[in-house]
């Protein structure tokens, strides 16, 4: 095109709009190119989706399965105090405290040292040393075999019974276990 004919389009009404939009579409493109942007504030950013709440703390362990893990017992200071479950704490029974298993839980614990098993009630929250999968009253420590000297044991925690939140119970690993009645 020669600068005749660039002149003469210009000088149209649809010349002079085509150069408008040329310069317009030329002024954006190069707006877009600089380092210095800045967002409209009239644009807003979609909210990222919500994320669900974490839990805090160990969940409930409703699976019915055996663990395997350190037990250890209730030191004499937990004598008379009160449990997770609103009972004191009987140093001769057989409760014992589990951080996932739900409260109610009837179970097998098994040392796995001495073989020796006995059936207690998770009755309490608990323990919360690292590592400690159950803490058993002394009664219970001592029929399995922990002494005070030692203090804990591998253990084979296998429930028998497990209570659901809609109020049904679970039937757990040791449920048909011969041994459990003899245990009890």
């Amino acid at each position: 095109m020669s600068g005749d004919d660039s002149a003469m389009l210009t000088s149209t009404p649809v010349g002079v709009l085509a150069s408008l939009v040329l310069a317009a579409v030329v002024a954006v493109a190069m707006d877009g190119c600089s380092a210095h942007d800045t967002a409209d504030a009239s644009v807003t950013q979609p909210e990222p989706p919500a994320l669900p709440p974490q839990p805090s703390g160990p969940q409930p362990d409703r699976s019915g399965l055996t663990r395997v893990g350190v037990a250890s017992f209730y030191a004499d200071w937990f004598a008379g105090r009160e449990m997770a479950d609103g009972t004191p704490m009987d140093p001769g029974g057989d409760n014992a405290a589990s951080r996932t298993l739900p409260i109610g839980t009837t179970a097998k614990i098994t040392n796995i040292a001495t073989g020796r098993s006995a059936v207690v009630t998770i009755q309490d929250r608990g323990p919360y040393a690292k590592g400690r999968l159950v803490d058993l009253s002394p009664a219970t420590a001592q029929k399995i075999g922990i002494s005070r000297k030692k203090g804990v044991a591998r253990v084979k925690v296998s429930p028998i019974a497990v209570p659901l939140p809609d109020g049904t119970v679970k039937a757990g690993a040791a449920a048909h276990d011969p041994e459990v009645p003899q245990l009890r």
